[in-house]
């Protein structure tokens, strides 16, 4: 049996058709289907659907939702970081789920997709309100991801969310401190235990999870220089975990300027007169560098809402009327955009800098940093000016 048209109403008509055997069972299997017309035009859709049959390229009626797909793809993609994973599942529940996930996964369309875009921008998703650009191309991207494995495992005959025109993401200015801001803050910070985490984040550009994952074993403060080999991750699901570098490239050796060496020594002295006055004894070389009273990791949230807290204590004006500190709101992470300014700022070249920051490629660098770099083309056109006249005038 290949296929017959059979009447169900005065202008409907069921389709069934065979589309092969399962690759499981061996046993033939049968489709059936619906269409509204004419006999003729029924007749047309049922060849249409055997020759799809037959290239190879027919997807099997589903009554699978994008929420049911959604959810299951992202539970079985186990080669997801799971700080990714976290924030993929917050984009799938909060966005995703409430607006479309009730459609039919493989009735969805391009214009609904487009639909779903302008209402994410106007009213928001399961939290509500208004969503920035940005949070809407990171929702599109799960949904297309997800929708690629869709196709690729022939539950639809297209992934509707390609070639959809997505708003246009503002690019956000990276907030740095500038030059004659980083001493100020840093002795502002002297007695906080905040002071050598901060010390050492300006000085290397590591990310925070690798400061706080660092171990004393990690660190040549002879040689000046230091080793990342793993970071600190923070999620709801696993708590507090150590995990290596994403990248090979996040892997390096770091070389230690004389501020941050001298800043790391004067901690070591005061760790460890505070364990023996516990009870605790020296740290062993594979004890945490930044750590709680009794060597446990301090988790990076910590870390985050104590900075935030600092910064808004700096720049509360005093009694004068003066900002404590003259500085901008800078989270921690940007202490890394003001160590990376201060390398382009310095004509350190742009490998050299990627390597330093741990970055996959210098493209990553370049896409991050960019601005910064057509800062420095002031004197391109003067240094080639005096290359191209070398020679001439002799």
């Amino acid at each position: 049996m290949r296929g017959n048209v059979t009447r169900r109403g005065k202008s409907s008509w069921r389709l069934k058709f065979d589309i092969g055997a399962d690759p499981a069972t061996g046993k033939r299997l049968t489709q059936y289907a619906t269409v509204r017309g004419t006999k003729k035009q029924a007749e047309a859709e049922l060849s249409k659907r055997l020759h799809q049959v037959d290239g190879g390229n027919y997807v099997a009626n589903s009554k699978e939702t994008v929420a049911e797909h959604v959810r299951n793809w992202l539970s079985a993609k186990a080669d997801l970081a799971a700080t990714t994973r976290e924030r993929f599942e917050k984009l799938v529940e909060n966005q995703i789920v409430p607006q479309i996930g009730s459609l039919i996964l493989q009735q969805l369309r391009p214009a609904q997709v487009t639909a779903w875009h302008n209402t994410l921008r106007k009213e928001g998703g399961k939290e509500g309100g208004p969503l920035s650009p940005a949070t809407v191309r990171q929702a599109h991207r799960v949904l297309h991801m997800a929708l690629a494995s869709a196709f690729e495992d022939e539950k639809i005959a297209r992934n509707v969310a390609s070639g959809r025109k997505l708003p246009k993401a503002e690019s956000a200015d990276i907030q740095i401190l500038q030059h004659g801001q980083i001493a100020p803050l840093l002795e502002a910070l002297q007695g906080h235990w905040l002071s050598p985490i901060a010390t050492v984040a300006v000085g290397t550009g590591m990310r925070q999870g690798e400061i706080m994952g660092l171990r004393w074993a990690d660190i040549d403060l002879d040689k000046g220089s230091l080793r990342v080999e793993r970071s600190l991750e923070e999620t709801k699901a696993t708590g507090l975990r150590f995990k290596a570098p994403k990248s090979k490239a996040g892997t390096r050796t770091i070389s230690l300027p004389a501020s941050v060496v001298d800043a790391v020594k004067a901690h070591r002295k005061r760790q460890l007169e505070q364990r023996l006055a516990l009870g605790l004894g020296k740290p062993g070389k594979d004890a945490l560098v930044f750590c709680g009273p009794e060597g446990e990791a301090i988790a990076p949230s910590r870390v985050s809402g104590a900075w935030r807290d600092a910064i808004d204590r700096l720049r509360k004006p005093a009694e004068d009327g003066a900002a404590t500190v003259e500085l901008p709101k800078v989270r921690f992470h940007d202490l890394r955009h003001t160590h990376a300014s201060a390398l382009i700022a310095g004509g350190l070249d742009v490998v050299a800098i990627s390597r330093r920051l741990g970055h996959a490629s210098p493209v990553v660098t370049l896409s991050v940093y960019a601005h910064l770099f057509k800062r420095s083309d002031d004197g391109a056109a003067a240094a080639i000016e005096a290359a191209m006249r070398t020679g001439a005038e002799q």
